[in-house]
């Protein structure tokens, strides 16, 4: 006899910390299987093309519907589908929203949860507080990058926007390179630069946390750079810069936003790394031409100066063709990395998927019930 019942899991978020989701170490090797799986295309994400980021809900500047929200600062709200194989075998969504006003009401900017489901019958297997998730996931992809082309004994690191994608991203870097010495931070504003530096310093008494002046302070002398700042996008000429003359040799520069360069050095010097370059295709395609100018990451740029013939395909790597072996680690010495992070869904899913294992040996969260037996059968 068929048993059509279905129970989920329910994860707050004290939950979530309780079934570890805040182990950097154990989430860092979660996104390197992930990368790796996703190079053999053992996944799919959003889109006819499985690799879109998700489907976004915008809203117009103006609406003659007084109850609907209008335009705002990241005022949006967008859903992350994928299906991720084998050791995770997993399908789910992270859903979202997001309003720079929230935080006037105590709350954070974007507020998300996570859905895993049954990849086969799309039965929910578990629905779960997600901003920390989602926060640690998107630290460990650099600190993949970091763990594979930082230099090896790492002392400095520059911080260039201190919220809380830095902290994590920070967390990554101090976890695969324990070896650092110094950090130094560069913040636009003096309470959220104390906050983090005083927050971070607390967790990492060995380490000397060093505010900074300028950009260019924070990156001279820095073996990993760290760029996560919010910018307006259309205006290439205003979003953060960097020039080549500050980078350490060696040194890899991550980012998860805006940043620029000099056209001649990302054209004859600089390694490029994504995290998925079919992501950064599928944004070239669905944006072009000058896609920079929507998504500012540094390996979309590089994307338009190959559709402009400037560049060639074999200029930009993917992570995962690194780490499969198919590609070196390093072109040459004392190379200069820009490593772009766009974030997908299934880096959601492979997280969210052990945070729920774990959950479920130690007996974590609340079972909640769907059905006993499906009253509509559509």
């Amino acid at each position: 006899m068929m048993n059509s019942s279905i129970d989920f899991l329910y994860l707050n978020e004290d939950d979530m910390i309780a079934a570890g989701v805040e182990d950097m170490a154990g989430c860092i090797d979660a996104m390197e299987e992930m990368f790796r799986l996703m190079k053999v295309g053992d996944y799919r994400m959003g889109g006819a093309n499985g690799n879109s980021h998700g489907s976004m809900v915008m809203f117009p500047k103006e609406s003659r519907f007084p109850e609907m929200p209008v335009d705002g600062p990241d005022r949006r709200f967008m859903a992350m589908p994928a299906y991720l194989g084998l050791p995770f075998d997993m399908a789910g969504v992270k859903w979202y929203g997001s309003n720079a006003e929230n935080r006037k009401k105590g709350l954070p900017r974007s507020i998300l949860m996570l859905i895993l489901n049954d990849k086969d019958t799309g039965a929910p297997k578990a629905f779960m507080s997600a901003n920390i998730l989602s926060a640690y996931r998107t630290g460990a992809v650099p600190g993949v990058g970091f763990r594979h082309f930082a230099p090896k004994d790492a002392k400095t690191v520059g911080i260039v926007g201190p919220g809380v994608m830095s902290k994590t991203a920070l967390i990554a870097a101090l976890t695969v390179r324990p070896g650092i010495e110094t950090v130094k931070v560069k913040g636009r504003g003096k309470a959220s630069l104390e906050r983090f530096i005083s927050h971070m310093q607390k967790r990492y008494p060995a380490v000397s946390f060093e505010a900074v002046d300028s950009i260019e302070d924070a990156v001279r002398g820095a073996d990993i750079v760290s760029v996560s700042t919010s910018s307006p996008t259309g205006d290439p000429s205003a979003y953060p810069y960097i020039s080549e003359d500050w980078i350490k040799p060696g040194a890899i520069i991550e980012t998860t936003a805006a940043l620029r360069f000099d056209d001649d050095f990302l054209i004859h010097r600089a390694r490029t790394v994504t995290d998925n370059i079919m992501l950064y295709e599928a944004w070239e395609e669905e944006m072009k031409p000058n896609a920079y100018n929507t998504i500012p990451i540094p390996a979309v740029k590089v994307e338009d100066l190959i559709a402009e013939g400037k560049m060639s395909k074999d200029q930009i790597d993917d992570l995962g063709d690194i780490l499969i072996g198919k590609k070196p680690v390093h072109r040459r010495e004392d190379e200069i990395t820009i490593y772009s992070v766009g974030g997908m869904p299934t880096e959601d899913v492979a997280w969210g998927t052990m945070v729920y294992r774990n959950a479920l040996k130690k007996g974590i969260g609340q079972k909640l019930n769907l059905w006993d037996a499906p009253k509509c059968a559509v």
